[in-house]
């Protein structure tokens, strides 16, 4: 197979062909290998499928370091989902990481015409587009610890939180490598490693059975924490829109609900991604949010930058994500809002937060008391 026709097939199998070329710091294949900065740092690189075996290998950032093979490339799937124990490499931030479980959301592209409406949502103050939601399929993963030092800086790593006990001192707490990947963002690899993924959970959730494919299978352990944290894990919810080449999506998780000075105060965690869909550097400077409380108020939020960031997204670097948390004295409400970005020249432009609903588990029995084992 030539040089060009790897291309074409390794382009049509990922499905990830974008306007803006090729996933960041992809580099042209100088061997046999499927390589990625790895084993320490993070960012696939450009497959190249050529027999008699398509080989994934990763390399340190530290010199000295030299590349190590860590698995066997497969192809991604079109159509299915990937199970319990699938290996992969994340197509834009690059770290290598194992998939735990999936989850069926509804997406909601506000850059999606919907001539006919399955299911709309319509938030008061931010026009009345309907939109008809989809739906999509995302995993809950494992991130291997290696690779978080070298992602920190463009993915939080530790984006997943829960409530803290009612006794704890601390309101929230995190899961660190804990994360929620979209099904096109598996670059799936296998490896003969009994142990691929270093995370303090790994061997927790999961065993190696070399007669099943993946051949590492969930532990009762795993099945007991998915079934006890649902309510606080589950993924339902993910909305998308596009301003001038800059696409956020805002995926909401409600946390649960805590009494302070005789009211219940209901929390939120929401994940925000946003990429660069054009070749034009852009910073973001400013956020502006809006909160509906179902209680009657708005609340208006400014401030500088996101997580006391202000991320410069370019064709090298074309995505951030982060999560922050809101709470309410009130069960349901709404967000949306704008980001403000900065181009070269020093002129401004505006992004749109897609519109999103709050909304609490009405059927709780209890509240959620940090993490369930």
């Amino acid at each position: 197979m030539s040089g060009g026709a790897a291309r074409r097939y390794v382009a049509a199998a990922l499905g990830r062909a974008r306007a803006r070329g090729p996933p960041p710091l992809w580099e042209p294949p100088p061997a046999r290998h499927l390589r990625a900065l790895g084993t320490g740092g993070a960012a696939a690189a450009l497959p190249l499928l050529l027999p008699p075996r398509r080989h994934l290998s990763s390399r340190n950032r530290p010199e000295g370091k030299v590349l190590e093979t860590v698995g066997v490339f497969e192809a991604p799937k079109q159509h299915g989902k990937y199970e319990t124990g699938q290996l992969f490499l994340h197509s834009v931030f690059g770290y290598r990481g194992i998939v735990l479980f999936p989850w069926q959301a509804r997406l909601y592209d506000r850059d999606v015409a919907s001539p006919v409406t399955e299911k709309s949502e319509n938030v008061a103050g931010h026009g009345s587009k309907e939109v008809k939601g989809k739906t999509h399929t995302y995993y809950q993963v494992l991130i291997d610890a290696r690779d978080c030092p070298h992602i920190s800086q463009r993915s939080q790593t530790e984006a997943v939180t829960f409530l803290a006990n009612h006794d704890d001192s601390r309101a929230l707490y995190a899961i660190p490598g804990l994360d929620y990947v979209s099904h096109e963002d598996i670059l799936p690899y296998s490896s003969t490693d009994q142990v691929p993924i270093q995370h303090e959970l790994f061997e927790r959730f999961l065993m190696y059975d070399q007669t099943k494919v993946p051949p590492f299978v969930a532990r009762d352990t795993l099945c007991a924490w998915q079934e006890k944290n649902h309510p606080w894990l589950e993924l339902s919810d993910v909305h998308r829109e596009t301003t001038e080449n800059i696409r956020v999506t805002v995926i909401p998780f409600y946390m649960g609900m805590r009494e302070a000075q005789n009211s219940h105060v209901y929390w939120w965690r929401y994940c925000i991604r946003l990429e660069n869909l054009d070749s034009e550097v852009v910073q973001l400077r400013e956020r502006h949010w809006r909160i509906f409380s179902l209680s009657g108020t708005l609340e208006t939020v400014r401030g500088r930058g996101v997580v006391g960031r202000e991320p410069v997204l370019s064709k090298e670097q074309p995505a951030f994500q982060y999560s922050s948390h809101v709470s309410l004295q009130a069960s349901s409400g709404h967000m949306w809002g704008t980001f403000r970005f900065e181009r070269p020249d020093g002129s401004h432009f505006d992004v749109r937060i897609p519109p999103f609903s709050l909304e609490s588990n009405k059927d709780e029995k209890t509240p959620p008391s940090g993490l369930h084992w």
